[in-house]
C-alpha cells in the first residue's frame, strides 16, 4: 500500500541568474512500513524535501500525497491539523518543552488535538522507549540520548502515517546514537510505522530498507537494501 506519492517536486530561492534550486522536479513514492534513508552532502536538498514532506516548507511547484491526502491543497488550518495527526517530526536538538515533564511532552500533540491519551498506547511506547523512570522528570534532568527517545515518543504518540527524522543522531555520541537508530528500527517493526530519515552517515543509511541518495537538489541514487 502506498503511504507517500511526491509528484515534481520543486523549491527555489530566488529568481533570474540567481535562482537556487534547493529540490529539482523530485518524484518517488513510498510503500506503508517502508523505512527510507535520506542521504546526501550538504546543501543537496535533503532537508528541504523532509520539511515540505512534513508540511512545514511549502514547495514551489509539485505535490505531496500522503496516505491519498494532497497535503498542499488543504487550507492552513486543515493543513495543521493533518500534520499534528498523520506526520510525527524528530529533530537533531529535541525542541522539547523545558517546563514540561516527559510524560507531558510525549503527550503534548494529543493534548493540543483535544483528545484522550491511550493508556495502553503511551504505556507501550514509554516501555518500548526506556523511559518507564522518567515520566515526571524534566527535559535538563535527562540525557541527549533520553531527551531524543522523549522526541520519539513523542512523534509516535498520534500513530502518524509517517515518522520523518532530521539528522536524529547528529546530536548525539556513538552509543546514544546507535540507540536511537535501533528504537527507530524497533518502531518501524513495533508499530509498523513509516520511517524516513534524513541522514549524511552512510553506515546509518545502510540499516534502512531503502535508500535515496540526493545531489543538487535531485535524487541521484534509489537502492533497496532488504525487502
Amino acid at each position: 500500500m502506498e503511504i507517500l506519492n511526491v509528484q515534481n517536486l520543486s523549491k527555489h530561492y530566488g529568481s533570474g541568474e540567481t535562482i537556487v534550486k534547493a529540490l529539482d522536479e523530485v518524484s518517488f513514492s513510498v510503500e506503508k512500513g517502508q523505512f527510507i534513508a535520506i542521504v546526501g552532502a550538504s546543501g543537496s536538498g535533503k532537508s528541504t524535501l523532509l520539511h515540505i514532506l512534513g508540511g512545514v516548507d511549502t514547495p514551489t511547484s509539485g505535490k505531496v500525497f500522503v496516505d491519498n491526502v494532497d497535503i498542499f491543497s488543504l487550507d492552513e488550518s486543515k493543513q495543521a491539523i493533518f500534520r499534528r495527526r498523520q506526520i510525527g517530526l524528530i529533530y537533531q536538538f529535541y525542541n522539547l518543552i523545558p517546563v514540561l515533564n516527559v510524560e507531558e511532552n510525549i503527550t503534548l500533540p494529543l493534548l493540543l488535538d483535544g483528545r484522550k491519551v491511550e493508556k495502553v498506547y503511551l504505556d507501550e511506547i514509554v516501555s518500548t522507549l526506556g523511559l518507564g523512570d522518567r515520566l515526571n522528570h524534566l527535559p535538563n534532568q535527562l540525557s541527549g540520548g533520553q531527551q531524543q527517545r522523549v522526541s520519539i515518543g513523542r512523534a509516535l504518540i498520534n500513530n502518524p502515517a509517517l515518522l520523518l527524522a532530521d539528522e536524529p543522531t547528529g546530536n548525539l555520541d556513538s552509543k546514544n546514537s546507535a540507540e536511537i537508530l535501533q528504537l527507530l528500527r524497533l518502531s518501524n517493526k513495533k508499530f509498523h510505522q513509516t520511517v524516513i530519515i534524513v541522514t549524511h552517515d552512510e553506515n546509518i543509511a545502510l540499516q534502512a530498507d531503502r535508500i535515496l541518495g540526493m545531489e543538487d537538489g535531485r535524487i541521484v541514487r534509489d537502492e533497496v537494501i532488504r525487502k
